[in-house]
């Protein structure tokens, strides 16, 4: 979890300014060192009341959770195990936020690539990559807007798309197409969930860098990635993080079914 954290002084990184203040944020996929692990930081930085954040990994959880707990206490947190494939699951998620008062932020970072080409590509590796994906994020979009307005929570919601959703990229056609529709499912989720007050928006990153996708992409393919970047190099998980963040807070208030693109490759 630890590396998530810029050491200071890094350029761009802020330290937290309470836009979050008071809230109930649930995040998913967050152990580890990506994105999820990235804002679960970051919200807690900026007030959030309580974090209930979830993985398919126990031991990264709990150790993500005993590194934070020092630093933020742990009266704050809450880790539970959560596969976005299954809908009992999910709702047990959210059934946690409730001790906490209710969800007022649900960032659904969740989902899984792979590579195979299109003539090769089986059934099972598509359906598993839209089913954690796209309908994954349907399930948390769903579970978090039903507990929001039920509770009359005018809260917001936050998906993790990709530029992939707009680009071609060779071997990623399921990824891309899971991708397209967690863009697709925000902005119509968006209009369903307007009439409640609450927002759903999108980020679209590209390439985020932390230690396990270093392990499992060559650097060949790392390479081509940062130089199609027009900072020429990736972005840092923290960089996305405080996008989510920024749509999540009242500095977004009008801000509805909008896919914003942290990356400069929009198609």
């Amino acid at each position: 979890m630890t590396a998530t954290r810029p050491e200071q002084p890094i350029p761009g990184y802020v330290p937290g300014h309470d836009l979050l203040a008071g809230k109930v944020v649930v995040v998913t996929a967050a152990a580890g060192a990506g994105i999820g692990a990235a804002v679960v930081r970051r919200v807690l930085e900026e007030g959030a009341r309580a974090v209930v954040f979830s993985d398919t990994h126990a031991r990264r959880l709990a150790e993500a959770e005993e590194a934070l707990a020092g630093e933020f206490g742990a009266e704050r947190l809450r880790q539970l195990v959560c596969d976005v494939t299954d809908e009992a699951q999910v709702a047990a998620l959210l059934d946690a936020a409730e001790d906490f008062g209710g969800v007022d932020i649900m960032i659904n970072n969740a989902g899984l690539g792979g590579t195979a080409n299109i003539l090769e590509m089986t059934d099972e590796q598509w359906l598993k990559v839209l089913d954690i994906t796209l309908t994954g994020t349907f399930r948390c979009v769903r579970a978090a807007g039903q507990r929001m307005v039920a509770s009359g929570t005018k809260g917001v919601i936050v998906n993790n798309a990709s530029v992939i959703g707009w680009r071609a990229q060779e071997g990623q056609a399921h990824y891309a197409a899971a991708k397209a529709g967690v863009m697709a499912l925000t902005r119509c989720a968006a209009l369903d969930l307007a009439p409640n007050g609450i927002r759903v928006n999108a980020v679209s990153p590209s390439l985020a860098m932390h230690p396990f996708l270093a392990k499992v992409t060559s650097d060949e393919l790392l390479h081509e990635l940062k130089q199609r970047e027009a900072f020429g190099r990736a972005a840092e998980p923290w960089e996305v993080a405080n996008v989510m963040v920024f749509l999540a807070s009242d500095y977004a208030s009008y801000l509805t079914g909008e896919v914003v693109s942290v990356s400069s490759q929009h198609a």
